[in-house]
């Protein structure tokens, strides 16, 4: 279990990477469709720009500034759309190569960041988009966001049609796109109609695998008798779920950690919440760990025998880190080919103290007289 768990979290700590598509596709029969584009400079061995297109969380679409071709990540995908589609998304990505490019050159004036060489060069910008569609209620949604080096840079709030600005470097890309009424006509139009529009078209191509549901299997999991006790839920489809520990049939809010779903290898989720509380506590009361999953929950009662664990007989299943280790190997490739929406918490350490030593000691002007940023970022659709 120590080796599941690890190599869960290890990696991406070990890799100075975490995966931003955290999409959250609700329960039920909501359907999303989300894009997220990459930009990076100075990464050796990485594509300097990479796109990935997912239907309800699931990898569909991939691109990258090293094949500059859209290529399908779905069988389902490959065999409902003909080389003209390929053909045109592939050209519609190669131009917006050189847009994003710009892109992160303006963030590093507007940022006031020096040009310096090694681990502190690394740059990255993110651009998310995604609409929803619920085909109970046709209830629609979208949203969008930026991002740089890890932090929040812009988010449209579709109700008004103008950008929320978290930093002072992007009131001037926020004040251009908001006076820019034929940009906010066209983006209304795309979330409102046309990404759902094909949002529909990819869910009817995909429609038995997008609309299978799996069960869970859940496992209480336990290192030693003195260590927190984790309920992991794996193998399911799709991938809204919720877990939850009550005590004496009450839902517990402290105490508990949650972890974020995760990839497996075969299209199926998993995911674990530990029950941080002593031994003699739960064994005195009556714990469970209920996993709700496509309107059915699945409880487990928290006792010994429940439990499997590094000790004695009770080993952990070869299926079980099999399995861990190939959603490691999954969540790797998903997120190498996708984004580097957090640099590494050293990284970030070297860098501030980089940008202190080279920041002048008279008060700082803004990046557009400082730094002659004459340029604002540029998206279009």
């Amino acid at each position: 279990m120590v080796l599941c768990f690890w190599i869960q979290s290890g990696l991406v700590v070990g890799h100075s990477i975490l995966l931003l598509v955290s999409t959250v596709t609700p329960v039920g029969l909501s359907h999303s469709l989300q894009y997220v584009y990459s930009g990076t400079s100075e990464i050796p061995n990485l594509p300097e720009f990479v796109v990935i297109g997912l239907v309800d969380g699931e990898p569909f679409v991939h691109y990258d500034s090293n094949s500059h071709k859209m290529t399908p990540r779905q069988e389902w995908m490959a065999r409902s759309e003909g080389p003209d589609y390929w053909n045109k998304e592939s050209q519609n990505l190669h131009g917006e190569e050189s847009l994003f490019k710009n892109n992160v050159d303006v963030h590093v004036c507007e940022f006031n960041v020096p040009r310096l060489k090694g681990p502190e060069s690394v740059h990255t910008f993110q651009r998310m988009y995604s609409c929803d569609w619920d085909d109970e209620t046709g209830a629609t949604g979208a949203h969008e966001q930026f991002g740089y080096d890890g932090s929040d840079f812009l988010a449209l709030d579709l109700k008004t049609m103008t950008y929320v600005a978290p930093v002072m470097q992007a009131i001037p890309t926020k004040q251009k796109w908001d006076r820019d009424n034929t940009r906010k006509d066209r983006y209304k139009r795309y979330f409102t109609q046309e990404c759902i529009d094909w949002l529909k078209k990819y869910v009817s191509y995909g429609k038995s695998t997008l609309e299978r549901t799996v069960r869970p299997e859940v496992s209480l999991l336990q290192k030693d008798p003195s260590s927190p006790v984790i309920c992991h839920a794996t193998g399911f489809f799709p991938k809204g779920i919720v877990v939850t520990w009550r005590k004496d049939g009450v839902d517990m809010h402290s105490d508990v950690e949650v972890g974020e779903t995760l990839p497996n290898g075969d299209g199926t989720f998993q995911i674990t919440s530990k029950l941080m509380v002593k031994p003699e506590d739960w064994k005195r009361n009556s714990y469970s760990c209920v996993v709700q999953h496509s309107q059915k929950d699945l409880p487990v009662l928290l006792e010994e025998k429940n439990i499997r664990t590094n000790q004695g007989k009770r080993s952990l299943p070869w299926g079980i880190i099999i399995g861990c280790v190939a959603a490691a190997l999954a969540l790797v490739a998903v997120v190498v080919g996708v984004v580097l929406w957090r640099r590494s918490r050293t990284g970030n350490r070297k860098a501030d103290r980089h940008r202190q030593q080279w920041r002048p000691t008279e008060p700082q002007v803004t990046c557009f007289k400082a730094c002659n940023c004459t340029q604002s970022l540029y998206w279009g659709l």
